[in-house]
């Protein structure tokens, strides 16, 4: 493309700071719309995978990520009784992999001192509809935004603009959801591990080490604990102690870690949605990130997506000679991985949250048996890492940021 455009990112979570950082560069005049007075990061931690770090590595970050970041080198499940569900190493791809836990104030952090922003950052500003020309947004406020040459809407699961593209197949809550909290690493044993306990589908703890934060040299750890969407009132009126004695009796370890828990309001609530687009933009409004995408966190996936969405938006408008053709070549581009993972996350999440002991029952029995079978595991692990693409093919990692992850260059 031989010119500069005006663009609008509405929200400034990781797909719009993502988004900000590489347009900007490019020389297109952005400006975000968020609706938040103070933006901030939402939620404790996740784990970024070679598909999502290979992004943060071309866009100059891998450094800082790794800084504050921690290691994973292996993903474990197990029951109570320590019998092993899943044990996936990433060194079954390349004994150079692996993954990267981190606290979303850390993404968040590094990601907005990338872009310098000065005035074009809105925050107090929720978009809440687009003109008929697709090119003009009106805030919350009544006042109206634009026109632009493109509007990217990266505003979350629950996007007030996906709507607006007529492209959607399916847009509904997960029954499930989550509680999760940062902690103290301390003494914890699995420094380079995502550590899961299963009772059943219808409990599941799980421990990921996400290092430290700028302005924070305390290690910890991402805690989660998986919840009916239905179940958060009645757990808070329970009070925490019957809570806090259960994960005694199913992992006495993290138990420990959570002696300084002591209030509901320590750890934040989170809700899922699916939605399933059969197209992501129409006119000069698209989507990216969770507006385009949500599913279930079951794969661990989001973050890594919305790193991968910015990315191949940023190189679609490089690389095509208007924005009608960069729009169409990003969606093939991006549909083409998203797909194996909407369809997996749709499958495997009953497997781990749902009220179906059965299917549990069958989970515990198969799961490893199956990733030991002639290609599983491979493929298995493809899907974990964020490197499936299509049914049968592999996202490419770079030779240079492969080397690079592993501290060779």
């Amino acid at each position: 493309m031989d010119r500069s455009l005006d663009i609008a990112i509405v929200g400034y979570g990781t797909a719009g700071q993502s988004l900000a950082v590489l347009l900007s560069r490019d020389g297109h005049r952005v400006q975000v719309f968020e609706r938040a007075p103070r933006p901030g990061p939402v939620g404790a931690g996740f784990l970024l995978q070679p598909s999502g770090l290979q992004v943060l590595w071309r866009m100059g970050l891998l450094p800082q990520v790794l800084a504050h970041g921690a290691v994973v080198r292996r993903l474990y499940g197990e029951t109570p009784c320590g019998r092993a569900v899943m044990d996936m190493r990433y060194a079954g791809l390349d004994a150079r992999l692996h993954g990267v836990g981190m606290q979303r104030g850390a993404l968040f952090s590094l990601l907005d001192a990338a872009w310098e922003h000065g005035d074009a950052l809105h925050v107090d500003r929720c978009i809440v509809a687009i003109d008929d020309s697709l090119r003009r947004v009106r805030d919350q406020h009544g006042q109206w935004h634009g026109p632009f040459d493109l509007v990217v809407a990266t505003d979350g699961a629950a996007s007030a603009l996906r709507a607006q593209v007529r492209g959607t197949r399916l847009d509904r809550p997960y029954p499930w959801g989550a509680l999760w909290c940062l902690l103290p690493a301390g003494d914890w044993p699995f420094a380079d591990e995502l550590r899961q306990r299963y009772v059943a589908a219808r409990r599941m703890i799980g421990l990921l080490p996400v290092g430290t934060r700028p302005g924070d040299t305390v290690p910890r750890l991402s805690f989660f604990w998986s919840l009916p969407g239905d179940g958060f009132s009645a757990w808070e009126r329970a009070g925490l102690e019957p809570w806090l004695d259960e994960i005694g009796q199913l992992w006495p370890q993290a138990r420990q870690r959570l002696q300084d828990i002591t209030l509901p309001s320590q750890l934040a609530r989170a809700s899922y949605r699916d939605a399933v687009m059969d197209r992501w933009y129409r006119g000069r409004l698209v989507l990216a990130g969770d507006a385009a995408h949500s599913m279930s966190p079951q794969l661990g996936q989001g973050v890594n997506m919305a790193l991968l969405d910015a990315l191949a938006l940023r190189d679609a408008l490089r690389g095509q000679a208007d924005v009608d053709a960069a729009l169409a070549h990003y969606q093939a581009t991006r549909q083409a991985h998203v797909r194996v993972y909407q369809f997996w996350s749709r499958w495997l999440t009953p497997l781990f949250q749902s009220d179906r002991d059965w299917i549990a029952h069958a989970r515990d029995l198969l799961f490893r048996p199956l990733g030991r079978m002639p290609g599983g595991r491979g493929h298995m692990l493809r899907v974990l890492s964020g490197t499936q693409q299509g049914v049968f093919g592999a996202l490419p990692l770079a030779p240079e940021f492969v080397r690079a992850l592993a501290g060779d260059d």
